[in-house]
């Protein structure tokens, strides 16, 4: 692998206020280790490790609203209350002090189980009351219950902006509560957050995006994340077909998301290999073409195994770039997330820039124990 190869990759980015040196983000993975939802230096010191290493935009671990039970570990760290924003604030100045741009990613847990099982000491809340098709867990959420849950969005997204993070982006996929809303498996309301088809059923997304963005205003980036699958069904689908994914996605670009991130376990699969073939556009590739909206590609970027195997334990070796190259050098779309390789390495995105491909160190599952 040499420079000239991974140039692409390098060529600047911009978007309403946002400004990108590369096309190469952090992708938001969950690291938990914020105690009491509180982060602090070790968060700062890790975020800014990447910024120094040259990620063009740092992505933060999940960071919840404030909503009863909306997360699902103890560790996830809070994006609400005094002493927790003020441990934001202080991330944010360190990124920006090596010279990075960051958003946090907003999220609400909905009726998910964690990795350990943690309790959260009050019920969970999701659409209605199921974990799965076909599986109870916690309460269905009123209409009071969801207003509360936009509202509480809105203020996340305010907050991010006040800190002076550059970005925002909003948590709606793997199963978690927003996609519990796209899911017809776990939502089976019948009233105007649910529906048969999935553009009623975006319903809920859409207010939370239309709150952020009149939280924000017109200059701020909205990011949204979004998958077919989910934690629950990696085999879920969402959009079976182009159609069916232009009426869940059209919508939230028109309520106000920039940039579409389109979470797939292997970037390289094609989303509809009926239609274009086993090279052709992946998730991020079909929702711009469908949208004209910005995306952002993810799933097991310059490593052999997915991520979820990872956090069963499993490791993975540094593989070759060359499809992630011709994808973007064909414009299929805009940005590029990594997630592993940079908790492992965060110098990835300096290495790749100069031609260090022998240099780069595979994923050891050892690293999820540590954050440094």
């Amino acid at each position: 692998m040499s420079a000239s190869n991974t140039e692409v990759l390098f060529r600047p980015f911009s978007i309403r206020s946002l400004d990108l040196p590369n096309r190469i983000v952090m992708a938001p993975m969950t690291r938990g280790f914020a105690p009491e939802g509180i982060p602090g230096a070790p968060q700062a010191a890790y975020y800014q490790r990447r910024a120094e290493g040259g990620v063009g935009l740092i992505l933060s671990e999940g960071t919840v609203i404030d909503r009863p039970a909306s997360r699902n570990m103890a560790g996830i760290p809070l994006f609400h209350g005094e002493e927790a924003l003020e441990g934001w604030k202080s991330v944010i100045g360190a990124v920006h002090a090596a010279g990075g741009k960051m958003g946090p990613q907003i999220w609400h847990t909905g009726s998910t189980v964690g990795p350990d099982g943690w309790d959260p000491g009050v019920p969970v809340e999701s659409p209605s009351g199921l974990l799965a098709p076909g599986q109870p867990r916690g309460s269905a959420m009123s209409e009071e219950d969801i207003a509360d849950a936009v509202s509480a969005f809105a203020r996340a997204a305010a907050a991010s902006k006040r800190l002076g993070f550059d970005t925002v982006e909003i948590h709606g996929a793997h199963g978690y509560l927003i996609d519990q809303f796209f899911w017809s498996g776990t939502n089976e309301r019948a009233d105007r957050y649910g529906g048969a088809t999935i553009r009623e059923r975006s319903r809920f997304a859409g207010e939370v995006v239309s709150a952020v963005r009149e939280a924000v205003g017109s200059d701020y980036p909205i990011i949204l994340r979004l998958s077919q699958w989910k934690q629950q069904d990696y085999l879920a689908r969402l959009a079976a077909t182009p159609d069916l994914m232009a009426d869940w996605l059209q919508p939230l670009v028109d309520a106000g998301v920039d940039v579409l991130h389109c979470s797939q376990r292997r970037f390289w699969e094609p989303e509809f290999a009926e239609i274009d073939g086993e090279k052709g556009l992946n998730f991020a590739g079909w929702a711009k073409k469908l949208t004209g909206a910005a995306t952002i590609s993810v799933g097991s970027v310059g490593l052999s195994g997915e991520f979820l195997a990872a956090f069963g334990g499993e490791s993975s070796t540094s593989t070759a770039l060359d499809d992630l190259v011709e994808r973007m050098e064909r414009d299929e779309f805009d940005l590029i997330a990594v997630g592993r390789a940079l908790i492992a390495d965060p110098d990835w995105v300096s290495k790749i820039g100069k031609g260090e491909s022998g240099k780069l160190k595979g994923f050891d599952a050892a690293t999820l124990g540590e954050l440094v």
